[in-house]
């Protein structure tokens, strides 16, 4: 199963961005005053020699707002802290979860239907990167 998608520079040109913060309420009057233009590589990448992507699969992450088909962006560079949601390979097989160091190390799901995956002596745990963006697809 080849579950890494390799990372590719992105060269598009910078989006939009506008000044005016729209409402998850009550609509308010629109503004078309363009503040600025975002790169997304830019926002979404910072290391990129160890950044890439995945889908994530299922639901055991809706709680941390990772659905299935969401595009994940993990970083390789950084060191796996505590509260970090993870791409970890447990006994050889790929999961993306919480990781907990105390008072003891675990993987935990953000969907209470699922268990926690706790470690003994002889299990194998790999963190593969820490997951720092999820892209989400209306459409």
């Amino acid at each position: 199963m080849d579950l890494l998608i390799p990372y590719h520079i992105y060269n598009g040109a910078p989006l939009p961005l506008f000044l005016e913060r729209v409402p998850c309420g009550f609509p308010s009057p629109a503004q078309d005053y363009e503040e600025d233009r975002i790169n997304l590589h830019n926002l979404l990448v910072s290391h990129p020699s160890a950044t890439f992507f995945i889908r994530a699969s299922g639901d055991s992450m809706l709680g941390a707002g990772i659905s299935h088909g969401d595009l994940l962006v993990v970083d390789r560079s950084l060191t796996a802290r505590h509260g970090d949601i993870v791409v970890a390979s447990v006994d050889g097989e790929f999961t993306i979860k919480e990781l907990q160091t105390r008072p003891f190390l675990r993987l935990i799901p953000r969907n209470r239907n699922y268990p926690a995956i706790s470690f003994q002596d002889g299990d194998e745990l790999q963190i593969v990167g820490v997951v720092t963006s999820a892209v989400k697809m209306f459409k």
